[in-house]
């Protein structure tokens, strides 16, 4: 656990990527094979299930420490974080417990399906024998997460450092199905899993929002220009008669759309194709609000298949017949992936992008501009020659996305955030006028300067209401303009509305709260779209 803790703290301390790439080289140059794999499971999304519930701890931490419930919420409210406010308020040890990375992990594990009583014996045990940065670590393989800003880009890159392997290769080789105590190190670092492993998915190719004027990417002649749809991106693989399908976070969600499967089994080549899954119906593309209503299902049952039809619009071909064609150009896999749809009769929810045609930069402008009204999110563009990227590399790959919808609200409740934000309030709550009172629309985290937030931090500090844990009431009187990519009604929600990817575009300060916008004026913008 120490050399693991000594790691988090070595990346903890530093802003730069390269830093940190040395300091995960270090670990994986001597740590032992089945702590490197633990390693490379947590940064990627493979933790465990928890096996003790939070609110347990902080109850074992309460009556360890004598405190009251009120100082415990007034200290989680003061640092953001319950796995630091655990390991902060915890006396000192009384012993040391020195086991690896792999033992923690595999006794936590094990205690899943353990009483509350036994849990309680292994939780206060481990806290006992552990220095206070371990005891956070501990703490954070229980159930939370480790916000150091390691990406799987930066974990992939060490890792090729370490073993000039290359990144793509590496990338490959540690997304997708395996598990600690079924591969050595090195079988998955050189991807002797991924042969028979037919499941396996590509690293997705992202692209950059548009930060230039059309002209200045050069010819039209040389992009291929498609909608960008508002779903979510999938590859769909079919190897072996076996089809699969992977969404962008790299979860397995074939079970959660049983209809592109049966599509998808009329072929009778094997592939790997990029698209996006879509909630669909009469040919029409149905908005992501909708979609919702399929995703993480265990089950899908026949009325929810009929009430929100699903369908698929393929983007790219990345393998055909067990060849990576991922370094062709994008003009000739798209070739390729025309005369794989021609092959055979679809239905009609399985459908090819549709490519824009056009012949002057100036026509893209009223394309874009009329995208919401067939619920897309702005159009992509690709340059022809390229190839199919891990990750992003800019110049290729633009995506130019509508302008987004804006309305005026006021800030009703504010939250501390975490790790390096802990001290200040940078998570907020935002409603706007319904009928005399105020109804909640959206929270928001991003879109102020450090500077801005200092400020509001202050000024919550002194016109805080009501405290609800980490949570302050504050006076409806700081005015933001809240920025968003789309809106629809909803049931879930109290204004009825649902916001999608809600962010701060301003604060303010030349409005009065009086001056807010209206549940009303809020719910039009669904006609505008």
């Amino acid at each position: 656990m120490k050399q693991f803790s000594d790691l988090i703290s070595a990346i903890e301390i530093t802003n730069k990527t390269n830093a940190k790439i040395d300091a995960l080289v270090r670990y994986f140059s001597t740590a032992p094979d089945k702590d490197k794999l633990w390693l490379i499971a947590l940064f990627t999304g493979k933790r465990p299930s928890r096996p003790v519930k939070t609110t347990l701890m902080k109850e074992w931490c309460m009556e360890l420490t004598n405190l009251p419930e009120w100082l415990f919420l007034e200290s989680y409210g003061t640092v953001g974080d319950l796995g630091e406010t655990l390991a902060l308020l915890l006396p000192e040890p009384t012993h040391h417990l020195d086991l690896s990375l792999n033992e923690w992990m595999t006794e936590l594990k094990a205690l899943k399906p353990k009483s509350d009583d036994e849990k309680k014996a292994f939780v206060l045990e481990a806290w006992t024998g552990l220095e206070q940065q371990e005891r956070l670590i501990f703490n954070k393989l229980i159930g939370g997460s480790f916000r150091i800003g390691v990406s799987k880009k930066t974990l992939v890159n060490a890792l090729a450092k370490l073993t000039n392997i290359d990144a793509n290769q590496l990338m490959h080789s540690i997304i997708g199905n395996w598990e600690v105590n079924s591969i050595a190190f090195e079988e998955l670092i050189h991807g002797k899993h991924i042969n028979y492993d037919n499941s396996k998915p590509y690293p997705f190719c992202l692209a950059y929002a548009l930060e230039k004027d059309l002209p200045e990417l050069g010819e039209p002649d040389d992009w291929i220009v498609e909608q960008k749809w508002d779903g979510i991106r999938g590859q769909i693989v079919k190897r072996n008669n076996e089809i699969y399908i992977w969404s962008r976070g790299e979860e397995l969600v074939t079970k959660q759309f049983p209809e592109l499967v049966e599509a998808m089994s009329n072929f009778k080549d094997d592939f790997v194709i990029d698209g996006e899954i879509l909630a669909m119906k009469d040919n029409d593309v149905l908005l992501f609000n909708d979609l919702q209503k399929r995703l993480n299902r265990k089950n899908v049952t026949k009325k929810l298949l009929e009430e929100v039809p699903v369908g698929f619009k393929a983007y790219d071909i990345l393998e055909f017949n067990g060849d990576d064609i991922r370094e062709d150009a994008f003009e000739a896999r798209r070739q390729r992936l025309e005369s794989l749809f021609n092959s055979v009769a679809l239905p009609e929810y399985i459908k090819l992008s549709f490519l824009v045609d056009f012949k002057d930069w100036k026509e893209l402008h009223a394309i874009r501009d009329n995208s919401r009204a067939i619920n897309s999110e702005g159009l992509m563009l690709k340059q022809k020659k390229s190839p199919y990227h891990t990750g992003r590399k800019k110049g290729d790959w633009w995506k130019w996305k509508v302008d987004p919808l804006t309305i005026d609200a006021v800030m009703i409740y504010a939250q501390k955030g975490s790790g390096r934000r802990s001290s200040k309030y940078t998570d907020y709550t935002f409603a706007v006028k319904k009928d005399d009172a105020l109804v909640t629309v959206a929270k928001a985290y991003s879109g102020l300067t450090d500077r801005e937030i200092t400020e509001i931090s202050q000024w919550v500090n002194k016109n805080a209401i009501e405290k609800f844990g980490p949570v302050r009431t504050v006076k409806p009187e700081l005015v933001f303009e809240i920025a968003f990519e789309g809106i629809a009604l909803s049931n879930r929600h109290k204004s009825g509305v649902a916001l999608r990817f809600p962010r701060i575009a301003r604060w303010r300060k030349d409005k009065p709260a009086e001056e807010i916008d209206t549940i009303e004026t809020v719910k039009s913008l669904i006609l505008s779209c």
